[in-house]
């Protein structure tokens, strides 16, 4: 088992050079249903090994100068705030709503990624030496903070779309700058959890090591892939990872047959609608009746 976890951990680290994100969105499936690790061990030990190995892989792109180093540092200072507060959150928040929290968001990223033309409108506005604006450097980083030590991510998958769709940097340069940013408040967010969890150190080591050679091995490759065939790329993996998470943690009833859900719920409307109108035609007799006895005692 040890070994199909550390060929998985490579993926982890080919996601990051290729993309600049995804790291988490597979360590923690693969910490949890590969290694058989509680859901906030596996969080906590995904910010430690999405850390490292971001670090890592941030050499390459930054000797490319694919990195905006301004950006990148002041969103990454902003994050580090709300992924320690979010690391702490999470000490109270049970191991499941954190991981279909976590899937939800990553379909919601997704979206964003894969709407049509719209990292194509967005890359153009901004040039690719340019730096974004500090205020609203600041106000993303702090939201994805927050979201990234909450649900164990370190971000990557919402630092991307803030960087290339609001920010409007071209994708190549997002994905260098947003590894600067992960390392940065994965670290913090662990800070934040290691409050309440207990890490298996020699696994996750293992496991950072796996996927630092995969991050060497992305990294080769991110600065020869068109622009918008990174961005579909991206938003699909997302898709399929999200998907797969939900998979696991909501009940197996509602993906076998969600029309049973859909039935059941038609059949409680027409239930409920049967019983409102009996109780009308109940109400509508009962009032007429004092009416009809007056009636016959006139008659009689």
């Amino acid at each position: 088992m040890i070994t199909l976890v550390l060929a998985a951990s490579v993926l982890i680290g080919i996601s990051l050079g290729i993309l600049g994100g995804g790291g988490s969105i597979l360590t923690v499936p693969i910490l949890v249903y590969l290694a058989g690790q509680e859901s906030k061990e596996a969080i906590a030990t995904s910010l430690f090994v999405v850390g490292v190995t971001s670090l890592v892989g941030l050499i390459p792109h930054a000797r490319a100068h694919r990195v905006r180093w301004r950006t990148g540092l002041i969103f990454g200072s902003v994050s580090m705030i709300g992924a320690y507060g979010g690391g702490r959150l999470a000490e109270y928040i049970p191991g499941t709503v954190l991981l279909i929290a976590f899937a939800l968001m990553m379909l919601a990223t997704a979206v964003a990624m894969l709407r049509k033309g719209a990292g194509r409108k967005k890359a153009g506005h901004r040039a690719g030496h340019t730096e974004m604006p500090v205020k609203l450097v600041a106000i993303e980083g702090l939201i994805v903070g927050a979201v990234t030590g909450l649900v164990g991510s370190g971000g990557g998958f919402l630092v991307v779309p803030a960087l290339a769709l609001l920010g409007g940097l071209p994708m190549s340069i997002a994905v260098g700058t947003s590894l600067l940013v992960i390392a940065m408040k994965s670290f913090s967010g662990l800070a934040g959890h290691l409050s309440g969890v207990q890490i298996d150190w020699n696994l996750a080591l293992l496991v950072t090591a796996a996927a630092v050679v995969g991050s060497l091995i992305g990294s080769r490759f991110a600065g020869r892939i068109p622009q918008d065939t990174l961005r579909k790329a991206f938003g699909w993996f997302v898709v399929v990872m999200g998907v797969f998470v939900l998979s696991q943690q909501l009940p197996t009833v509602f993906w076998t047959s969600p029309l049973t859900w859909i039935g059941a719920a038609l059949a409680a409307a027409v239930a409920g609608s049967w019983n409102l109108a009996g109780r009308h035609r109940t109400r509508t007799t009962a009032e007429a009746a004092p009416e009809k006895v007056r009636e016959l005692s006139m008659r009689s």
